[in-house]
């Protein structure tokens, strides 16, 4: 018996902030453009139905410890002292790589390279812009439709029943 095969798509953070524009007024807070990104992927996780990943490095903080948190089934993690975005990734890939469907947003060359060999996807992050903003569109086309009020009768019952009601409703009165 065969198992369908989870869906987990990882962000390199740091990555995708600093090659989106969208972000350059926003790279004076680094904390807020963390925030944007990560309420976009919520967002995106909720509507794909997949898990999302994303993973800031912290490998250049004295000390640090590796953080993971989940902000609304989106895990956040910050990597440890001496653990790049990429290498944190390369680990879950040799985990998971091969078990379950795997994609990689980044823009960098050689962590793409090595998604490809441990049986992942790439996307890079110009292709993931697209993607997030095409999905906040198909979410608002779909949250947009007016919604009818009430549903008239003549829309759900054949003709044959409307007259038999009809009599009903006349003997009533």
């Amino acid at each position: 018996m065969s198992r369908t095969k989870k869906e987990y798509l990882f962000i390199d953070g740091y990555n995708i902030v600093n090659q989106w524009s969208y972000f350059n007024d926003m790279s004076r807070n680094i904390e807020n453009t963390r925030s944007k990104l990560i309420e976009l992927l919520v967002e995106y996780q909720a509507y794909k139905g997949i898990k999302v990943i994303v993973v800031f490095d912290a490998h250049l903080v004295k000390g640090s410890l590796e953080k993971r948190e989940n902000i609304a089934g989106v895990e956040v993690v910050y990597t440890k002292e001496n653990e790049t975005a990429d290498s944190y990734i390369e680990k879950q890939l040799d985990k998971i790589g091969r078990y379950e469907r795997v994609q990689v947003a980044t823009s960098d060359n050689s962590i793409q390279q090595i998604v490809l060999a441990r049986g992942g996807t790439r996307i890079s992050a110009q292709e993931m812009l697209l993607e997030l903003q095409n999905t906040k569109k198909d979410i608002q086309t779909r949250t947009d439709i007016p919604r009818q009020k009430g549903t008239n009768i003549d829309q759900i019952i054949d003709s044959e029943t409307r007259i038999k009601l009809e009599k009903m409703r006349r003997m009533v009165e």
